[in-house]
């Protein structure tokens, strides 16, 4: 996805705007090449979701929300997953105190506001699991009792398509939590370049003394911002649009039968959720306060590819749950 021109609106020129413009810019520079990813990114962080990135190795995806986490007034923290990894290690434990004689909680990594779930897929199920509760619920459950997560709580997972080897598939259930799901590729020519010359400068910088931290980005500025995307209008006619999107991946033969049969499971409605949170996000970030139907079509791909199941015949055929959401795309239209 492009970046987004900031628009003349009430949301364009407000202060939370200016910010997280800023904020688009910081990121921007320390991840270049990879545009899409930093406004997913900051859509998730307004939406209130998560997100799961698809790419190589060396494309800036822990990069990315570690340089988020450098500008938010938030801590992060990276799991390395690993076949071995127990749900433990992702949530914390009871260590027992024997000079007070009782259990004491010590909490895992995932009580951080910023998370990075790098290679997710090979984690075994039960650590999956223990990270569906975090995500869904927003708390978790040690023994009896249950402990809620910061108010500020993204997750970022990560998956190399490459190596498929030792991996444990992500279930339907677990995908559907992520409000999105974005792959990225490589950079073009012009973008590595640029890549060479930021490794130069940061390789010199490591050699000098350490320039002092940005100046970080409230918690409170977030939820504020998040406030005034809810607040955005979305017009009844975009609201139906976005609904037939999800209704159509379930019956999607309306439309057309030989498309019906490519899919064997549709969108749940988290997915008619997902779509308006993040077509508002994206909206607000343009500087708009109202969403427009190519708001709900730049973000749909993402949004839908994992919650859209392609049947048998279709993985015959080559089709996947990106190639099923764009012949939606061209079949439903728009208001």
């Amino acid at each position: 996805m492009d970046t987004l021109p900031a628009e003349s609106s009430p949301a364009a020129g407000s202060g939370l705007h200016a910010a997280f413009l800023r904020l688009r810019e910081q990121l921007s520079a320390a991840i270049v090449g990879q545009s899409a990813l930093v406004e997913r990114l900051l859509v998730a962080l307004l939406a209130d979701g998560h997100l799961l990135v698809e790419g190589a190795p060396g494309l800036a995806k822990t990069t990315a929300i570690r340089t988020l986490a450098a500008h938010l007034d938030a801590d992060f923290a990276r799991v390395q997953f690993t076949p071995d990894l127990l749900p433990a290690d992702l949530t914390g434990t009871e260590v027992w105190r024997p000079q007070e004689g009782r259990f004491e909680f010590q909490p895992g990594p995932v009580f951080h506001p910023l998370l990075l779930a790098d290679e997710i897929n090979r984690a075994p199920a039960k650590v999956q699991s223990a990270l569906l509760e975090a995500m869904g619920e927003r708390q978790v459950t040690v023994g009896r009792h249950t402990y809620a997560l910061p108010p500020l709580f993204l997750v970022m997972a990560t998956q190399n398509p490459i190596e498929q080897e030792g991996t444990f598939p992500l279930p339907e259930a677990q995908l559907d939590r992520f409000l999105m799901h974005v792959r990225i590729g490589y950079p073009d020519a012009d973008m590595e370049t640029e890549i060479l010359r930021l490794a130069r400068e940061r390789a010199r910088q490591t050699l000098q003394e350490p320039t002092p931290p940005a100046e970080r980005m409230p918690q409170a500025q977030v939820f504020a911002a998040r406030e005034q995307v809810l607040a955005l209008h979305v017009a009844p006619a975009l609201e139906r649009y976005l609904v037939e999107l999800v209704l159509a991946s379930r019956d999607a033969g309306r439309y057309d039968p030989a498309l019906g049969r490519r899919i064997a499971w549709g969108a749940s409605p988290r997915g008619s959720i997902a779509l308006e949170r993040c077509a508002r996000a994206r909206a607000w970030l343009a500087g708009r306060d109202y969403a427009t139907p190519e708001d709900v079509r730049a973000v749909a791909p993402d949004v839908l590819r994992h919650r859209v199941l392609p049947s048998y015949e279709a993985l015959a055929e080559g089709w996947d749950g990106e190639r099923l959401v764009a012949a939606l795309l061209e079949r439903v239209p728009p208001p």
